[in-house]
């Protein structure tokens, strides 16, 4: 069998898909989280190998109930396989996991098997446009980074980074900096109108967050967002769910508010969350933007790139277009712009096109 596949491991879930030499897709699965920086190798091996075990079930014309082995018993029935893993930040990383799934898929290291960090999978869009060779690659999601392409002989090779340090060091743009940012906004209004007369002026965001958090006060909120992580043998029956959270998903979990509140209700608070945390995330993205120089060798113009979104947060186009609109005001201006709602079969099509390219 020659089939082509692309695995796209986050941090909420593992999604596999499967095309054939066509581009077609003939399979696919979800799966369970699989972080790999979150994640044991043997945790993260059994997430992996049971979405693309799931997936396999689904490639016949009469999918299969029971499991597909992994590893292979004969020769693999993948031609080429693409990962793409959130928590992959380095070669040492890539150099721990290759062995477990070259193992896994009977596919030897090698360009047959190529394993990066989840944003490659966002470079697949070059091949759609012929006219360019590179690309930007922006996961907003619950954490935010931002990686820049140049299309290579073999897949892609990458030129820089900004970003995906993770919630205690930064994640600008994603859903934890902007529960953050709505939470550091909240509070400072409220310390700056501690020395005058008037109250803070009405906010449905503020409203919606303490309803959340079952408050009355603002100030409240520090406590709820600080106290230490609750094991639950320590859970009591009156404890809401937000505070059983860990401290990341307190914050992260406010993202879905502030959008509301932002783009449904046109709260100002809200709004000027959202501006913060996007031109935040703009200067974050420029750094990897400009004319290519001796000093600066690997930057990308954006007049003659494409910028291709992935996440949950930047699956808004409001959103996109407070990005975009920020890295235009620095003088970014990207050729193309897409977005990526499913970067695993954008990969395997890529992927399979790549090798089809290779025989013409």
């Amino acid at each position: 069998m020659s089939l082509f596949l692309c695995v796209d491991c986050g941090g909420s879930k593992t999604s596999a898909v499967i095309c054939d030499a066509q581009g077609n897709i003939v399979g696919r699965a979800l799966g369970g989280p699989s972080n790999f920086a979150y994640l044991s190798l043997a945790d993260f091996r059994s997430a992996v190998s049971l979405t693309i075990s799931d997936a396999l079930k689904t490639c016949t014309s009469s999918p299969s109930v029971d499991p597909v082995p992994l590893p292979p018993t004969g020769d693999s029935p993948f031609a080429a396989a693409w990962f793409g893993v959130s928590g992959i930040d380095s070669p040492a990383a890539v150099a721990e996991v290759t062995p477990t799934i070259s193992t896994l898929l009977g596919i030897p290291a090698g360009p047959r098997l190529a394993i990066a960090n989840d944003t490659h999978l966002l470079a697949a869009p070059v091949r759609m446009h012929p006219d360019i060779s590179h690309a930007v690659g922006v996961i907003g999601g619950t954490g935010g980074i931002a990686v820049s392409f140049k299309e290579a002989e073999v897949g892609f090779e990458q030129l820089g980074r900004v970003g995906g340090w993770g919630w205690i060091l930064g994640d600008e743009g994603g859903g934890f900096h902007v529960g953050r940012e709505a939470v550091r906004q909240m509070v400072a209004d409220t310390d700056a109108h501690s020395v005058r007369a008037a109250p803070p002026p009405e906010s449905i965001l503020t409203k919606r967050i303490l309803e959340r958090f079952g408050l009355d006060n603002v100030l409240d909120i520090l406590v709820a967002i600080h106290m230490p992580d609750v094991t639950t043998s320590g859970l009591s029956g009156q404890t809401l769910p937000q505070l059983s959270m860990v401290r990341e998903k307190r914050l992260s979990s406010l993202a879905p508010l502030v959008f509301q509140s932002a783009f449904e209700d046109a709260d100002p608070l809200a709004i000027r969350v959202l501006q913060s945390t996007s031109r935040v995330f703009a200067s974050s993205i420029a750094i990897l933007l400009g004319e290519s120089n001796e000093a600066f060798p690997k930057l990308v113009k954006a007049q003659d790139a494409v910028i291709s979104f992935g996440g949950s947060l930047v699956g808004v186009e409001a959103y996109r277009k407070l990005i975009l609109d920020a890295l235009a005001a620095e003088g970014h201006i990207f050729r193309y712009v897409e977005f990526v709602d499913d970067a695993a079969a954008t990969g395997a099509k890529g992927l399979a096109a790549s090798y089809a390219s290779k025989k013409d």
